[in-house]
């Protein structure tokens, strides 16, 4: 597998759909940095040269694209700075639940959990037979 800027992205894939296996390039932000680079986005990810690699490094740092472990600390950043000042979304943030408006009485599995039902509880010493 080739490697670039620290991430390995598929050989067999085309170079288009193997830059969005960095974490923070997406399809346009991919194709934007091939066009900038003049790579033909059709190529296969193991038939680049040793330049093309560089090439590609050198554009995305030179476009100040922010890719894998500074991305995610500054997201995790800005999340923390959200929880500190005690604004509505940090809150939300904190307690575990959707922040950008969606209802919660009968949706939002993904950010609460599994549903919890309490079965019923019967009296032991209640008479058996027709209620």
């Amino acid at each position: 597998m080739a490697r670039l800027l620290g991430v390995e992205i598929p050989n067999e894939k085309r170079i288009e759909a193997s830059l969005p296996y960095i974490y923070g390039i997406g399809l346009v932000t991919g194709r934007r940095i091939l066009d900038q680079a003049g790579i033909d986005p059709n190529v296969r990810a193991g038939e680049l040269t040793d330049e093309q690699l560089t090439k590609l490094a050198h554009v995305i740092g030179a476009e100040g694209i922010l890719i894998e472990g500074d991305l995610r600390r500054t997201l995790q950043a800005n999340m923390k700075r959200l929880q500190q000042i005690n604004c509505y979304r940090g809150v939300r943030h904190r307690k575990g639940l959707p922040c950008r408006g969606q209802r919660t009485k009968t949706n939002g599995r993904t950010r609460r959990g599994g549903r919890r039902t309490v079965g019923v509880m019967r009296n032991p010493n209640a008479k058996k037979g027709k209620v």
